[in-house]
């Protein structure tokens, strides 16, 4: 069933809309705001805030198009893309793309149970291992538009793991992370988000 699913998330992803080449340099110059939070390479020095340098270009694009529409809701960034051209968005992406992301430590007593659910699941809830769309060094999958998440900060992908458990964000395709997250405890998402803050890409 795991692999039907993500078998056809894959075919969905290829297949997906196709938006303009972004253009790394000119992305540079359009970032200013963005480096308030984020930081200006896109390793954000707030944990509240998600680092983007690294992340592939087809999921940063989705998720701009998705805060600028409304889709998915983030109060931090309300109206910051809505004079934004798709162009701009691309261009944006492309930069933070081309990144070098940084990567944080895993807190010790957190490690053997983040990195079991990281990358064996939790068989007895139906959890899949993580690896499956974020791939074992946690680079992700850009040609899917499955996220890189390795060097994360922990607080960020816990506060996004309890918000799809909340159903406050459902911008996932097919629903795959709101169904993941609802089968894990806190302790559970804790444990995977600290061991996905130490995981290099």
């Amino acid at each position: 069933m795991n692999k039907l699913l993500i078998s056809l998330l894959v075919t969905i992803g290829i297949t997906g809309v196709a938006h303009a080449a972004g253009d790394a340099a000119a992305g540079k110059g359009k970032t200013a705001v963005c480096a308030a939070c984020h930081g200006a390479d896109g390793n954000s020095a707030i944990a509240n805030f998600p680092k983007l340098a690294g992340q592939n270009e087809k999921y940063l694009i989705k998720q701009m198009d998705d805060i600028k529409s409304g889709k998915r809701p983030v109060v931090e960034m309300t109206g910051l893309l809505d004079a934004m051209s798709d162009q701009d968005i691309a261009d944006i992406a492309a930069y933070f793309a081309k990144q070098n992301g940084t990567v944080g430590h895993a807190a010790k007593d957190l490690v053997e149970q983040g990195q079991k659910i990281y990358r064996a699941g939790i068989a007895s809830k139906g959890v899949a291992a993580c690896t499956a769309c974020h791939a074992p060094t946690g680079e992700g999958n850009g040609q899917a538009g499955f996220p890189a998440i390795g060097g994360q900060h922990a607080a960020y992908t816990e506060k996004q793991l309890q918000a799809f458990r909340k159903g406050e964000r459902n911008n996932d395709p097919q629903q795959m992370m709101q169904d993941i997250a609802a089968k894990l405890s806190d302790a559970e998402m804790k444990a995977v988000s600290s061991y996905i803050q130490g995981l290099s890409k």
